[in-house]
Order: C-alpha cells, then sequence, then structure tokens
C-alpha cells in the first residue's frame, strides 16, 4: 500500500535528498526479488534513498517507481531523470527523518 505525502512533505523530503547518492540500481534485469529485497533493507536503514534505474524508457522508470511503492508500503518523493527518489516513515521509535507538519494540521 502506497502512502501519499502531502506538498509539504514531499518538499522537505526532496530537499534531503538532493546530497544523497543512490544506493540501489535497478538494471537490465528490472525490477528482480533481489533489488525489492535491496530497496528495504536500505529504506529500513536510512528512510529515504534514491535509486538509479539504467535505461532511457520513462514509462518504464515510472512502473518500477509505482511498484516498489506499493510493495514496500512507501511514498514515491520525485522521479528526477533516471533517479527515483522514495520515502518510507521509520517502524522504530526513533527514526532518522520527521517529517515537517503541514499548515493545515497544525492549525
Amino acid at each position: 500500500m502506497k502512502i501519499e505525502l502531502s506538498p509539504v512533505e514531499r518538499q522537505y523530503l526532496r530537499g534531503l535528498a538532493h546530497g544523497l547518492n543512490p544506493v540501489v540500481m535497478i538494471g537490465n534485469n528490472g525490477l528482480t526479488e533481489a533489488v525489492i529485497r535491496e530497496i528495504a533493507v536500505n529504506l529500513d536503514a536510512h528512510q529515504l534513498i534514491k535509486i538509479r534505474v539504467l535505461g532511457d524508457d520513462r514509462e518504464l522508470r515510472q512502473q518500477y517507481l509505482e511498484q516498489i511503492c506499493n510493495e514496500l508500503g512507501a511514498a514515491p518523493v520525485q522521479h528526477l531523470g533516471k533517479l527515483l527518489i522514495i520515502y518510507r516513515a521509520s517502524s522504530t521509535d526513533k527514526p532518522r527523518i520527521t517529517l515537517p507538519k503541514s499548515k493545515k494540521q497544525a492549525g
């Protein structure tokens, strides 16, 4: 089940992701079980990750983004060229990233 982010949360996460390097690469074999597992491990460790997708098919990259988010309960932050930025809230008591409250929730 995919998570939805507010525009404020998405903008905040894009800012945090700016300095990150891709931690997972999706190669010519596509989105295999091993790749999904690797993405899950990195989401558990970092919450916010970049994934590099090899290949020039933009539609295929968008499909990968949807599939990853649906399978892993993550939120798509940005699809920027060949990079996918994905966020998943921490299941631990001490999350590394705390999302900002949107203005609606704070009032």
